[in-house]
């Protein structure tokens, strides 16, 4: 009955002991798998600080750029608000110019005449056509005051030509109270002179008589070789032509 009791005893030790080791090694397992859970937070919390840390240096640098581009754009937006300022006033002055352009333009064309009509009468009919071209222009308020400005300094710079070009043409011109039409020779604005088809006659223009005289023999050959150069029909040469001076010629 003893023995018995012994091994009841002891089988319940046994029990006990074990299920205090089931319950040591349930509360391990759980002690383990907490602290799996733990860690895989950790890793989890670790990889999202990671994540932000590098979100967040990206976006540092990103607005470090943004800094910089802003910069250069307050830069680029102060510069070109100065030169609106430049262009504002370069605008004022330049109505005041277009307000100043035209009664200028009259002065100028006015002035052109004037020398024209004082001039040696050469191409005559064509430089006043111009003229009247030049006038129609300025009276045109169709025309912008830059054209006018353009037409009016062309006419110029023709005139400007003439003085710097050797010509031949043919006009009709009265010497000695008769018409007839001659060879006109003009170097520049140097001297202006005449042969008759026959080449009998040989002359020049007085500016200060302003009519048509005639020269001595001595220039027949010197006048024909000039209008033969102006012509293109011989080549360029030195020419002995007179200096006409206060309706002389030397």
């Amino acid at each position: 009955m003893l023995n018995k009791s012994l091994l009841t005893l002891a089988m319940l030790t046994t029990f006990v002991a074990a299920s205090e080791m089931e319950a040591i090694l349930e509360v391990g397992r759980d002690n383990t798998e907490l602290s799996a859970q733990s860690q895989g937070k950790i890793d989890a919390t670790d990889s999202a600080t990671d994540k932000l840390i590098n979100e967040f240096k990206v976006v540092s640098k990103q607005v470090e750029g943004l800094k910089l581009y802003n910069a250069q754009k307050r830069i680029q937006i102060q510069a070109q608000l100065d030169l609106m300022d430049q262009y504002d006033e370069q605008l004022v002055q330049v109505v005041i110019m277009q307000r100043q352009v035209p009664p200028l333009a009259q002065r100028m064309l006015a002035g052109l005449e004037k020398y024209v009509k004082l001039d040696t009468p050469f191409h005559i009919e064509e430089r006043l056509q111009r003229l009247d071209l030049v006038r129609a222009s300025l009276s045109n308020p169709k025309v912008t005051a830059s054209e006018q400005v353009r037409q009016i300094l062309e006419a110029y710079n023709i005139e400007g030509e003439y003085g710097r070009k050797l010509d031949a043409y043919d006009e009709t011109i009265v010497l000695d109270g008769k018409e007839m039409v001659v060879n006109i020779l003009r170097v520049g604005r140097l001297g202006m002179f005449f042969q008759t088809k026959d080449e009998r006659k040989t002359g020049y223009y007085d500016t200060e008589l302003g009519s048509w005289e005639e020269l001595s023999g001595s220039y027949r050959v010197q006048v024909r070789d000039g209008i033969r150069m102006a012509q293109k029909l011989a080549p360029m040469d030195i020419m002995m032509l007179p200096i006409v001076y206060r309706g002389e010629a030397s």
